[in-house]
């Protein structure tokens, strides 16, 4: 069931949802300002943010932004009353993937959620590591683990193509410096990082095992 962390400072609206939400499937918790927003997205994952722009001590889009910086890329569809171009803009240029004026009837959000959480159904799995294919968020033992974008992007392509190898040519392209040495270090870095089996084939380049 994809959890949805629901941002709305109006509780009949918030209720409305939840439980329109419920009955299609979604499981929906609901926060009412941004405070109380940021202490959610560290306790729990989602597979959707559906963030209300103007709530109390901290806007969805501004919360919105400070996700993104923070490399938490989690599908959002922002939600507001304001319908100029200038607040819209400001919206996708936080990182809003969807963006919903007020009033909406509730089959046109559902619609548009599971244009979103479809795209997230498909999962990779290798021993305890799932990898959300469209999202590129790296999951071990449930819990979401962050890398940096170097050993990320070598991860999640050894991932992707578990259990063949990568070439080595694929792997240099994620490099700065594209050279043996640095793909040496950089594959020893990585297996430092997670808890995982890389081997080196010869002539070809590295696999998870």
């Amino acid at each position: 069931m994809s959890k949805i962390l629901l941002l709305e400072d109006d509780p009949l609206l918030a209720k409305s949802l939840q439980k329109y939400l419920s009955k299609n499937g979604y499981e929906v918790e609901w926060v009412k300002d941004g405070n109380q927003a940021i202490e959610a997205t560290y306790e729990s994952k989602y597979q959707l943010y559906l963030f209300d722009i103007n709530v109390p001590l901290m806007q969805g889009d501004d919360l919105l932004k400070s996700l993104r910086d923070a490399g938490d890329m989690t599908p959002t569809i922002l939600i507001s009353a304001l319908v100029d171009i200038e607040s819209m803009t400001k919206g996708f240029r936080s990182g809003a993937d969807d963006y919903v004026k007020k009033p909406f009837v509730p089959e046109e959000l559902l619609v548009r959620i599971e244009a979103k959480t479809d795209r997230l159904k498909q999962t990779l799995h290798y021993k305890e590591y799932e990898l959300l294919v469209e999202s590129e968020q790296i999951f071990y033992k449930g819990e979401e683990i962050f890398l940096p974008s170097i050993a990320k992007s070598i991860f999640v392509s050894l991932l992707k193509n578990y259990p063949n190898p990568v070439t080595k040519e694929e792997l240099l392209l994620l490099l700065e410096a594209q050279n043996d040495l640095a793909l040496r270090v950089n594959i020893t870095k990585l297996k430092q990082k997670v808890d995982a089996q890389i081997e080196n084939v010869r002539g070809v380049g590295y696999k998870l095992t």
